[in-house]
């Protein structure tokens, strides 16, 4: 552990702390004081000369997003084009439905309760369950390229590739050379429409060098932690595609798979035509005809399809929403720093703001992987959307945060029922779900439980965003349901005359045998500041206290302390040995929570023995602002920043975090919403922290932090 002590005790500057260093500061309105929003967002746009094989570079509009390679198609990688309506399901296993899936008895203090961990008689419905339904790739647009002795071009064959994203517009613009011939292209996505449009210019279209095409895969379940790319070209047989021409200038593609159908309507400019390929199933090929500019729209759709708004369209569209995106809510500007690293962290709160309002802004809770590929077979996961959504509220972007939370209310008939069939009050909030609310089984699916508070965090920085009558009536039937859960699931153990959490339970690490899991640190002062909000309420709503909310609060385990030190969970044995890896719980009880329930030395000698002992190695992404919000509590800023440029909590060059732990596919987007809430908090403030400016960072001189618009944290 040597090594890893050092790198969390000392963490030093990053290789690229330097390459904006002599940038020009994104001056404040001289009038106004105001950030000069487009310099600071301006002075990181992503360029490159070459494409990740892993990762895309992407436009979208936050339920729809369009990954390109170097070219600005998919025309060398066949990166997805993903939605959040686009899903797919298998043929269910011969002879079986979901209703014959029973799950397993687990004791549950005396009472036999029915789980969705595992079902042994029904292992193919088992696995069904945790693959269905899946995201689809619903295209892939790119290039076809020819070299002069008529082979295609391979990326090799490129020279002079240049390719630069402004984030200030969402336009992406790509440029190359084949064989002295030069080729330009434009990619764009419309802010409101599932529209990608795109221009290509170049001699090679009228020389018949070069057209566009759009393919169509089979949708595949893939394995857990499938990536980089989604769907399958193999079998063509497993599913149609039908053309309709509409004109010169339009036709229609519907796509079946299935019982999944939707639509694809291109609309373009010029002489082209678009025929299918008779060498490759599902593909069409636009030509240009004699023309050296080929503009086309692809809308997408689940409905019959509409005409797509033609490429230039498309690009103004995305060219007047994303400034108003930029101008609205907070922003940072650290470009006065005399700390070199200023630009480091400053280009990953700017790209990590783009990649969340590409692939976290739609209707739905997203992925972790977004709108990028299909970890997890595209499932949400309730308890992560904390990471994915939050800070939207302390960026006071709740435009954006509205169009998601609505899930709480969509899921509650089925989580009051969930709560009931498993004997308690309330409303129990799924975890690796689908939009039908259907939780896929799994131990830490049916067990896990530090996603139920949520719904009460998210109300709470509703309410302090907006603190009037509609906001409590949009939120009290979920706040209600969500505490009713909490308080009937805290058993009194008359033994010991205290309410305990478990087992069996599964904390946030998910490491520890849930059957011996019993009070976790994390998850006793989630429930605390949960049930005390949940009374707030009442009180808001000029109701009496709830007299079970209330016991239960009184009587709640203390958190679990050994050696002078919280621990996961109440007798657990060798933690700082076998359990030290993966996320950190017992610091989040003061840092991602206020801290109820928590002694403030002790969380102190905790974080040391954290700094001291973990395996770093084993961290996921969104573990570094966990830490970094921890740090910022403790009074330790300078620590609080250095988790945040953190060598193991990386990001590519388009700005999409990894997800630092072994085995998990890129992007983790909970890493970008870790970071995003973490670096408005260590800016704006806390409830009861320093009443100083940017009170997270350190004030020795080296920090200066320039923020407005920005929200203070819980």
């Amino acid at each position: 552990m040597i090594r890893r002590r050092a790198v969390l005790q000392g963490m030093g500057g990053l290789g690229m702390a330097g390459l904006l260093a002599n940038a020009p500061a994104a001056r404040a309105d001289a009038a106004t004081g105001a950030i000069d929003r487009r310099a600071l967002v301006g002075r990181h746009d992503i360029e490159r000369t070459a494409s990740d094989p892993d990762l895309p570079i992407q436009v979208g509009n936050g339920r729809f997003a369009f990954g390109a390679d170097i070219t600005g198609l998919q025309t060398f990688l066949p990166f997805a084009t993903m939605s959040d309506w686009g899903w797919h399901e298998d043929a269910l296993p011969p002879g079986q439905s979901p209703a014959d899936y029973v799950g397993e008895i687990w004791d549950t203090h005396g009472r036999p309760v029915r789980y969705w961990t595992d079902d042994k008689q029904h292992p193919q419905l088992n696995q069904w369950l945790r693959e269905n339904p899946h995201r689809i790739n619903l295209g892939r647009i790119g290039m076809r390229l020819l070299r002069g002795d008529g082979r295609e071009a391979t990326e090799a064959d490129l020279t002079d590739r240049h390719q630069r994203l402004d984030l200030w517009s969402g336009t992406l613009h790509s440029r190359f050379v084949l064989e002295g011939v030069p080729v330009s292209v434009e990619t764009a996505c419309h802010p409101e429409l599932d529209v990608v449009g795109v221009r290509v210019d170049s001699p090679l279209i009228a020389a018949g060098r070069l057209t566009v095409f759009i393919d169509f895969p089979y949708a595949t379940a893939g394995s857990k932690f499938s990536a980089p790319f989604v769907g399958v070209w193999d079998r063509p047989d497993a599913h149609q595609t039908q053309l309709r021409r509409r004109g010169a200038q339009r036709a229609d593609i519907t796509h079946r798979l299935d019982a999944t159908t939707y639509h694809v309507s291109l609309l373009w400019q010029g002489p082209g035509r678009l025929t299918p390929d008779a060498t490759h199933p599902h593909r069409y090929v636009l030509d240009g005809g004699r023309a050296r500019r080929l503009e086309v729209a692809f809308g997408f759709s689940p409905d019959e399809p509409r005409p797509a708004p033609p490429a230039p369209a498309v690009s103004a569209a995305s060219a007047a929403w994303w400034p108003r995106f930029w101008r609205s809510g907070g922003a940072i500007d650290l470009s006065q720093s005399a700390d070199s690293r200023w630009v480091e962290l400053e280009r990953r709160i700017v790209r990590s703001q783009y990649a969340m309002a590409v692939n976290e802004a739609g209707g739905w809770p997203p992925q972790e992987s977004g709108l990028v590929n299909n970890g997890w077979y595209g499932k949400f996961h309730m308890e992560m959307y904390w990471w994915h959504a939050a800070h939207y509220a302390l960026w006071n972007r709740w435009p954006i945060l509205d169009r998601s939370a609505g899930v709480y209310e969509h899921f509650l008939a089925s989580a009051r029922e969930r709560a009931r069939e498993q004997g308690y009050r309330g409303a129990r909030w799924p975890k690796m779900t689908t939009p039908g609310g259907v939780q896929s089984p799994g131990l830490q699916n049916a067990l896990l439980l530090w996603q139920q508070p949520h719904p009460i965090f998210f109300a709470e920085l509703d309410y302090r965003a907006h603190p009037d009558k509609s906001t409590l009536a949009k939120w009290r039937e979920v706040v209600f349901a969500t505490a009713d859960f909490l308080a009937s699931y805290a058993f009194h153990d008359p033994a010991t005359h205290r309410y305990v959490l478990g087992p069996p339970l599964v904390i946030a690490n998910e490491g520890p045998d849930p059957r011996s899991t019993i009070n976790p640190t994390f998850e006793l002062s989630y429930c605390r500041f949960a049930l005390r909000t949940a009374q707030r309420w009442r009180r808001r709503l000029g109701l009496a206290p709830d007299p079970a909310y209330a016991d239960v609060l009184a009587g709640l385990a203390p958190l679990p302390v050994q050696d002078g030190v919280y621990v996961f969970h109440e007798g657990i044995q060798d933690m700082w040995t076998r359990w030290n890896n993966n996320h950190p719980d017992p610091v989040a009880a003061y840092g991602m929570l206020p801290g109820d329930g928590v002694d403030v030395p002790t969380m102190r000698a905790t974080a040391q023995k954290v700094y001291a002992t973990w395996d770093v190695d084993n961290l996921y992404s969104w573990d570094f602002p966990l830490l970094a919000m921890n740090a910022a509590r403790l009074g330790d800023p300078g620590r609080a920043v250095d988790f945040l440029l953190h060598e193991r909590f990386g990001f590519t060059d388009t700005g999409l975090p990894a997800s630092g732990f072994a085995g998990v596919p890129s992007p983790y987007f909970p890493g970008a919403g870790g970071l995003l809430y973490a670096a408005a908090m260590m800016a704006a403030g806390w409830d009861r922290g320093p009443k100083t400016a940017a009170p997270g960072f350190p004030s020795d001189g080296r920090w200066t932090v320039h923020s407005e618009g920005l929200s203070p944290a819980i």
